[in-house]
Order: structure tokens, then sequence, then C-alpha cells
């Protein structure tokens, strides 16, 4: 995911294996990268579009907890949100941060 937050456009198993290969003195192998790339489609962490004979990938996710958040709610479902809630609720500092993303959204 390091490598797919930063790229511009979607990004093949071949040119995310070539950033992970950089520098690296015993490189990754090719369907190492392609199993981990694959699953983390399976998971909803990137999306995968056909890209000639194989696919190219994208993050659907913005960062660590992004996805975190959406593997709890996966695995949980609805139940998950009511503890978040409870947790917003116990903690003054997280209400005040939760109200704020409430008003003004994500990154303010």
């Amino acid at each position: 995911m390091r490598v797919l937050w930063p790229a511009p456009g979607p990004m093949t198993v071949r040119e995310v294996l070539g950033v992970l290969n950089a520098g690296r003195e015993a490189p990754l192998a090719y369907t190492t990268v392609m199993t981990v790339l694959s699953r983390l489609a399976e998971k909803g962490a990137a999306n995968r579009t056909k890209a000639g004979r194989s696919y190219a990938y994208r993050p659907c996710v913005t960062d660590e907890a992004a996805m975190a958040v959406r593997e709890v709610i996966r695995d949980f479902g609805v139940n998950a949100v009511g503890h978040f809630l409870d947790e917003i609720r116990s903690a003054p500092d997280l209400r005040e941060r939760f109200e704020t993303l409430l008003h003004e959204g994500p990154g303010r």
C-alpha cells in the first residue's frame, strides 16, 4: 500500500515489484507481490482493473487507519459502529474530534 498510495495512477504488479525491489539485496518474487496485491483487492483495500494480460491496482483507502476501519466494519458489521460511538461518547477529546469531522469533513 505504501507503494500504491503515492502513485499518480494504477500500477501493475511488475511496476510495484520494481519499486519494492529497488535497493533490496534479496529481491521479492513476482508471484509474492501478485499474491499480496490480489489479497488487498479481495479485502477492498485496493481496486484492480484489467491492464493487458495482467491487472493494475490502485488504493481504495487513503491510509492504514481507513484500511483498519474498513476491515473492522467488514468483519463485525454495524455492531462495530456502535462500539466506535460508545468509545467516542466516553472520551471528550474523541467526541470533540468526531463533531468537527461531522461538520467540516475529514482532512480539516
